[in-house]
């Protein structure tokens, strides 16, 4: 079995997490990067300086993508669906945190990378953090000590000024999963475990001489991580050589994977997915209802398609049409600061739901059966965040949308109880479809073209799914076609990749939107467009 330095969880890595904001890796991961610099400080900020790359994604998306919401929120220690996101800058004044954000060379070597300065009356502390997608972070700096954090533990940081001698102490009296000695502008203990130090560790250590303070940063996603994680499979032929004997489907692969992954009851996965699935049939109820955002561009567009659709006005087809229905009522939700499921990411939230939701509604599926493709389809999730990525900044829209689409095409064919090699290969044509998918956002706003590409991915993995399910041949299989998309990513230039430098946002009516935006205009979506 490949050897990763972790594996990724359906229920952290591919769907989630529950949040508000059109972009799960900047809105949701700076959130949890902002928490965990809250812990840092005791939960006491007054003052944060903010540097990005002009080189990376949040130079110029910080802002419109919500960086700065996620972030400012995370100071204030919101969850990620906390409904004050919105007025986040008037919550942090309030606050009295005072914030600056500079952007010049820091030689970040990832797109979404933060470097943050955090002061308060007793002390100053330094953080590097970057965001790998659709709400993943990663640590990887404290006070100038490498670091590898992922939220995924109960962190205890024991600052010392002789450290070693310390180290053994603490080994001799808790049980943990790590400890390692950090040496940077200040030496600390950095221990990793599912729990604190106990009281009577923390007393000890503070009575000693050479520790100076002591830091505990909770953990911030759901799945916590553990030493030597084990599981049973992380590639799709791994899969396949598991499952020789037991001739399980796919969703009961996931499950099985999942469990021994979170060290949790197969039921508890299940029922996990369940309520999931709940969040996001109502997500596209208040959708359907219509929604309303004042920094927008488009307006809630599902309301007419629905009425057309009822009214036989448009081409006829059920199950596609209910598809691209719910798909856009998501991403409406989405963009109108609702609460969604990142699945695999925020910008491409409404793909997967809207295929098997939709498909669902329409063939008077079961709700079992529902969270049963649900859970196909993040299986195919995880071999994707191991072995690419789900981040825009990184692979463009392929990364997304593409990777939405292919793992809704396996959950299509759950829907319609095809096999689990049916499975794989429609999951291997969407992603085949989908290869070299730019990202380039209209007015820095995840709503143009991602509605556009949210609906192409639902309906590409319905086509995939029924000819898979017709044995069309694949003919590449799903491992190397992830292999593949890895390798695409690498190779995009950084204006296609979410930084609005580049494609669609640089024609010359994407900057007029962007104008009209940035002078304050909330005009109908109507009047942002003109018919050429």
């Amino acid at each position: 079995m490949l050897k990763m330095k972790t594996y990724p969880s359906i229920f952290n890595d591919v769907i989630g997490p529950v949040m508000r904001g059109p972009s799960s890796s900047h809105c949701a991961a700076s959130l949890r990067i902002g928490r965990m610099c809250l812990d840092l400080m005791d939960r006491d900020i007054e003052d944060v300086y903010i540097e990005f790359d002009p080189n990376g994604s949040l130079a110029t998306t910080h802002k419109g993508q919500g960086s700065d919401m996620g972030l400012f929120g995370g100071f204030m220690g919101w969850e990620a669906d906390e409904k004050r996101l919105p007025n986040y800058l008037q919550a942090i004044d309030e606050a009295g945190i005072k914030i600056k954000i500079d952007i010049h060379p820091i030689g970040a070597t990832h797109p979404n990378t933060y470097k943050l300065t955090l002061k308060n009356a007793k002390e100053t502390r330094e953080v590097t953090a970057i965001s790998t997608g659709g709400g993943m972070i990663e640590v990887i700096e404290i006070d100038g000590a490498a670091v590898s954090m992922a939220g995924d533990y109960f962190q205890t940081l024991v600052y010392c000024k002789s450290p070693n001698t310390i180290v053994s102490h603490i080994g001799q009296a808790f049980v943990c999963d790590e400890i390692v000695l950090r040496n940077g502008r200040s030496s600390f203990i950095e221990i990793k475990s599912n729990q604190f130090i106990t009281a009577e560790l923390e007393a000890s250590l503070l009575e000693m001489e050479e520790v100076l303070f002591i830091k505990k940063i909770k953990p911030v996603l759901p799945i916590m991580a553990r030493k030597n994680i084990k599981v049973p499979f992380i590639t799709c032929n791994e899969m396949l050589d598991y499952n020789t004997d037991k001739h399980l489907e796919l969703w009961e692969l996931a499950v099985a994977y999942e469990s021994m992954r979170g060290n949790i009851s197969e039921e508890l996965v299940f029922e996990h997915m369940r309520s999931i699935l709940k969040i996001m049939r109502n997500a596209i109820e208040l959708g359907l209802q219509g929604t309303k955002y004042a920094d927008r561009i488009l307006g809630p567009q599902s309301v007419t398609f629905q009425e057309r659709m009822d009214g036989k006005k448009l081409v006829e087809g059920d199950v596609l049409n209910q598809v691209i229905l719910y798909t856009s009522a998501m991403m409406e939700v989405k963009s109108s600061m609702g609460v969604i499921v990142a699945a695999p990411t925020a910008g491409s939230c409404g793909a997967l739901p809207g295929a098997i939701i939709g498909i669902g509604k329409t063939l008077e599926l079961t709700e079992d059966d529902m969270v049963k493709a649900m859970l196909a389809a993040g299986i195919i999730g995880v071999f994707i965040a191991a072995h690419a990525t789900f981040a825009a900044e990184v692979g463009g829209c392929m990364a997304e949308c593409g990777s939405g689409s292919g793992m809704a095409a396996a959950g299509i064919v759950s829907l319609k109880k095809g096999t689990l090699d049916q499975s794989l290969s429609a999951a291997s044509m969407a992603l085949q479809s989908c290869l070299g998918m730019i990202c380039d956002m209209i007015a820095d706003r995840v709503e143009a073209p991602c509605l556009n590409r949210n609906v192409m991915a639902a309906t590409n993995a319905i086509s995939c799914a029924n000819m898979a399910l017709s044995d069309y041949n694949h003919l590449i299989p799903l491992d190397e076609v992830v292999e593949t998309m890895k390798r695409v990513g690498d190779a995009l230039p950084n204006e296609l990749c979410c930084t609005g430098l580049g494609g669609l946002a640089i024609t010359k009516t994407a900057k007029e939107i962007e104008a009209k935006l940035a002078n304050g205009e909330r005009t109908s979506h109507k009047t942002f467009f003109k018919v050429c």
